[in-house]
């Protein structure tokens, strides 16, 4: 039993058997795939007599923080999301859900859900695990407040309805490290604004360092981005860089505990430490060490976010990253990337950080040439763009799409098997400066630009399944099994675009790749400062 339980939904618990980039399963549509599907996928993470031995990172620094500003380790636990009831009684003053989709209102999975006709994964189990300690709380009389934060969180502020419905007490939003002990005790006073709006960040000294270690050894090295995209929430954040001692203690602390991993995690690994605030180009060396340091503790590094653009102003960078980790043929260094649209024009409205230090008529050149840099090393970078941009139009739309088809060209000429991407498009989502436009709902609004830019992403990513998938099946036995179903599903995938076109009246045509786009990297001639390119 406990006086605070912290807990989350089990999309956020589950291992996916390890497959890359299945932890986006908790998108999909829940009504429309065969339910054996999810249940075959969903491997949870271990538990201690229903204690989380692994927990999300965002629950991890609450704990933490609120060990650190007066809670008794014996007050506070982080539970399995299927044990959650066995630690809630008469003692229990609050129980709070850290959720990062609650109600599937997340780019990734309105575009999986036709804008949200269709109930996604994640806002199933939310709700099942909203309505199993709902259940607890009515039928033994416990006055328990139920709490809702995370990076999700801001999709019960905007579905008021739906919080009040499934009997949310406060909503909390922002970032909570510096303040974390403050809140809660003022819901358990009965202080606390039903929503709760964190204003400020915390600086850098006042983010506490975990205290348990964290699934898939996540390890935060920034928080913010400083490129200012209009479009994304994390980015009109102040950047703060977590210094290299306190992100060696994580990593140590997570080796120690058995997890053989280490995940950098930041919305650009490439801005770490960065000293150019105008023209971003990265602090080279400070963004090895961060690699040199985690590799000391384990072969498996890996970093989440990063900008292309980063990558091709500094190529020696990535180079020295790669014989740091030891990447090759059967060991490739994942990145989530943003593509966002081929379009110089939106990107300069909407992005005019993006590309720099580049300008932004080279957007499409940074690209193709960025991911030239990416897999020249070894580095298999997953795009996303975005469907339904305000101010695209099918000219913008039909470029995105040529884009792709040069890359795969182009990138297949100069390097053979080693050319490797995804395109992944997503549903646009009013968030950050663009709060006030309006969701995209590809069913009512999808144009013929973004159906072809829809179908050769697709298209795209069925070739990368056929041809890039066995090189990553060799570290995972799981995915022998995987990979013929994996096959299947992205052929129905195109069959099903192919004949959802055709009753909007949109037929699939050849497209040619972009006129004059070339691969030209000049290796002795880097884009960057001479002192970088020189250390490199």
């Amino acid at each position: 039993m406990a006086r605070i339980v912290l807990t989350t939904d089990e999309t956020l618990t589950s291992t996916y058997h390890d497959v890359p980039l299945l932890d986006f399963l908790g998108c999909a549509p829940y009504d429309k795939l065969p339910k054996w599907v999810f249940r075959f996928f969903d491997t949870q993470l271990p538990d201690e007599n229903g204690v989380l031995s692994q927990a999300p990172y965002g629950l991890r620094k609450v704990e933490a923080a609120l060990l650190r500003d007066g809670f008794n380790r014996n007050e506070v636990v982080v539970a399995h999301p299927r044990a959650v009831e066995r630690f809630i009684d008469e003692k229990t003053t609050i129980v709070a859900l850290y959720e990062m989709d609650p109600l599937g209102l997340g780019p990734v999975s309105m575009m999986f859900t036709k804008g949200g006709q269709w109930r996604n994964y994640t806002s199933v189990k939310f709700r099942e695990l909203i309505n199993r300690i709902n259940r607890v709380r009515e039928s033994k009389g416990l006055k328990f407040k139920f709490v809702v934060g995370g990076p999700g969180a801001w999709q019960l502020e905007f579905r008021r309805e739906e919080r009040e419905k499934l009997r949310i007490d406060h909503v909390v939003m922002g970032e909570v490290d510096h303040v974390a002990g403050e809140i809660f005790r003022d819901i358990e006073s009965g202080s606390a604004d039903e929503t709760v709006f964190v204003r400020g960040w915390p600086r850098v000294e006042q983010i506490p360092t975990i205290v348990a270690p964290s699934y898939k050894g996540l390890v935060e090295v920034m928080r913010g981005c400083g490129r200012g995209c209009r479009f994304c929430e994390p980015n009109l954040r102040v950047a703060r860089y977590i210094p290299i001692e306190k992100i060696e203690e994580e990593i140590r602390f997570n080796v120690n505990a058995g997890i053989d991993h280490a995940w950098l995690h930041s919305e650009d690994i490439f801005l770490y430490r960065v000293e150019d605030r105008k023209n971003f180009y990265p602090n080279a060396e400070a963004v090895v060490e961060l690699f040199e340091v985690a590799r000391r503790y384990t072969g498996n590094v890996n970093p989440t976010h990063g900008a292309v653009a980063g990558a091709l102003a500094v190529p020696g960078m990535i180079e020295r990253i790669s014989e740091i980790v030891d990447a090759g043929p059967d060991h490739w260094v994942g990145i989530q990337v943003g593509f966002e649209t081929a379009s110089p024009e939106l990107i300069g409205k909407y992005m005019n950080n993006k590309m720099k230090p580049f300008s932004p008529e080279e957007w499409p050149w940074v690209l193709l040439n960025g991911t030239y840099v990416f897999n020249k090393n070894y580095w298999f970078p997953a795009y996303t763009t975005i469907l339904g941009l305000p101010g695209d139009t099918d000219e913008y739309e039909i470029m995105t799409a040529r884009l792709i088809i040069t890359m795969e060209k182009e990138l297949e000429e100069k390097l053979g098997n080693r050319a490797h991407f995804t395109v992944t498009p997503l549903a646009f989502v009013p968030m950050g400066l663009l709060k006030d436009q309006e969701f995209y709902k590809i069913d009512d609004m999808i144009t013929y630009g973004q159906f072809l830019h829809l179908y050769y992403a697709w298209k795209h990513m069925m070739r990368e399944v056929t041809g890039g998938l066995p090189a990553v099946m060799k570290n995972n036995p799981f995915l022998i099994p995987f990979y013929p179903l994996a096959r299947l599903g992205t052929r129905i995938v195109i069959r099903q675009i192919e004949k959802w076109g055709k009753s909007k009246g949109y037929e699939v045509k050849r497209l040619e790749p972009l006129e004059g786009l070339r691969i030209e990297v000049d290796e002795h001639r880097w884009y960057s400062k001479p002192a970088l390119a020189e250390a490199y």
